[in-house]
């Protein structure tokens, strides 16, 4: 099978799955632009997955059903998301052709958000990042840590394709957060090199997160004692160790 990340606007990546003989699935759209010119370089769509409701990743739909109106599309159910889809729910199987996926419902970025899991892939939108996860526009801290672990539970080898380019943003807070960490400094020379020859950082793998990335590690002593120090306090659980992991994000500037 072969992967692709269409850049998009600033940061955005549009994931293309093609397995040789067949058509793709297309994942998070925000501009049909991208897709359109792969379609004109021999591209045969077959499948679109939209994982949340932002422009951002469903702005192009519209666009590509427009020309090709048959074209599955398979979406949580979330009245702003406005092209017609079929709408997936928690465990959910979805079958296309010679695509075998799982949804997973992961709320915390959007109340709706959905990853999708298959063929060794994980196309989780905007809820994990390479070294970090989404902002909590509307979900709980629980909820977004609980989809997070859930996800952190899938093999190592799953290959992690969100929706942005943000490593090298993400990996200067990591570094404050998490200094010692020799995964995480390799993680970064790795980055940084990618970017430099500008190529892609993503996808990177379950693995490279567990060990890497400070939202999957609420858990290890030295994101709790980073914490720790901040709140001037030992945090009351894991779920405030993330929030105020989140929150120190939010705020964060390198």
């Amino acid at each position: 099978m072969d992967l692709h990340a269409l850049p998009a606007f600033a940061d955005n990546y549009i994931w293309v799955l093609a397995d040789a003989g067949g058509p793709a699935v297309v994942v998070d759209p925000g501009d049909a632009g991208p897709v359109f010119a792969a379609v004109d370089a021999g591209l045969e769509l077959g499948l679109l997955l939209l994982t949340h409701h932002h422009h951002d990743h469903v702005g192009g739909a519209e666009r590509l059903l427009e020309r090709f109106p048959d074209l599955p599309v398979f979406a949580p159910v979330d009245e702003r998301i406005h092209v017609p889809f079929t709408p997936v729910y928690e465990g959910a199987s979805l079958d296309s052709g010679r695509w075998r996926f799982r949804a997973m419902a992961v709320p915390g970025h959007t109340t709706t958000h959905v990853a999708f899991h298959g063929h060794g892939h994980l196309f989780c939108g905007d809820t994990l990042f390479s070294l970090g996860c989404g902002r909590l526009f509307e979900g709980t801290p629980a909820q977004m840590l609980d989809s997070l672990d859930r996800l952190a539970a899938l093999p190592g080898d799953t290959h992690v394709c969100c929706g942005h380019e943000y490593t090298l943003a993400n990996a200067a807070f990591a570094r404050v957060v998490d200094p010692d960490n020799p995964a995480l400094r390799r993680r970064t020379e790795d980055a940084t090199a990618m970017r430099q020859a500008d190529r892609p950082t993503l996808p990177s793998t379950i693995a490279d997160e567990r060990a890497a990335n400070p939202f999957l590690r609420v858990d290890a002593p030295a994101i709790r004692e980073a914490v720790a120090q901040r709140l001037g306090r030992a945090p009351a659980s894991r779920v405030e160790t993330f929030a105020e992991l989140r929150r120190w994000k939010d705020g964060f500037t390198a």
